[in-house]
């Protein structure tokens, strides 16, 4: 469905964001055919045959920046969810944290929040094989405990995503379409009956669960709300 909604960004505008995500999502190679089958056909409903062409190639972080570097609220606006993107599958990878690196420093934000998120999960990831090792067993990467002698280090990373609004259909699309509509079950891996590897619920290996929800009810919220579409689709 076409909304017919005025965007607060020009077509080109969103294009190149679109083209910045793919580019994050994709530079992990994580991202199987399902996956891509997802999102082409989410680009499909919106965009021309010229246009998804060129959003499904990877752009360097200079041409990001000569589109969307411009304006410093739509700059940190796309890195938001450039963030959102790299930890939807809850594994942040070290070639999307560099990509990120270059997107910040071709668009001229400040990387302060970046270097918080980086150095928090390493810690989180030291942390979950650590215990590994010690219990043979691999735990579920968790956010630091909050309390009065635990400080949520992860706090400023929250706020700043729960920052981004979202005032484009297709940008709104993308995301709903991106981050899965419920928590993905805890289950086991089994082979000839034994259990191979545990895998926690994405909500207790991803810390910035509550985020990505956010994002994707804000999304929702603008489609149905502001656009009027029908959104049983995405649930």
């Amino acid at each position: 469905m076409t909304s017919t909604t005025q965007s607060a960004y020009t077509s080109e505008q969103v294009a190149v964001w679109l083209r910045g995500l793919l580019t994050i999502a994709w530079s992990d190679g994580h991202f199987d055919e399902e996956e891509q089958d997802l999102i082409t056909s989410v680009l499909h409903q919106d965009l021309t045959e010229d246009e998804r062409s060129q959003v499904l190639e990877p752009i360097s972080p200079q041409d990001l920046a000569q589109i969307l570097g411009k304006d410093p609220d739509l700059a940190e606006n796309f890195l938001r969810t450039a963030v959102m993107v790299a930890l939807a599958d809850g594994v942040y990878s070290t070639c999307e944290d560099e990509l990120l690196e270059q997107f910040c420093q071709a668009l001229g934000v400040q990387t302060e929040v970046l270097q918080v998120l980086r150095t928090t999960l390493q810690d989180l990831a030291k942390a979950q094989t650590t215990e590994a090792i010690n219990t043979g067993v691999a735990s579920s990467l968790q956010p630091p405990a909050l309390g009065d002698h635990h400080l949520d280090v992860l706090h400023p990373v929250r706020d700043w995503l729960d920052g981004m609004e979202v005032h484009d259909p297709k940008l709104a699309r993308f995301l709903c379409k991106l981050i899965p509509p419920q928590c993905p079950f805890e289950r086991d891996i089994k082979l000839f009956g034994h259990k191979i590897v545990h895998i926690p619920p994405m909500c207790k290996l991803n810390p910035l669960y509550e985020q990505l929800v956010g994002l994707r009810f804000r999304a929702l919220s603008y489609l149905a709300d502001d656009c009027g579409e029908d959104i049983s689709e995405y649930c």
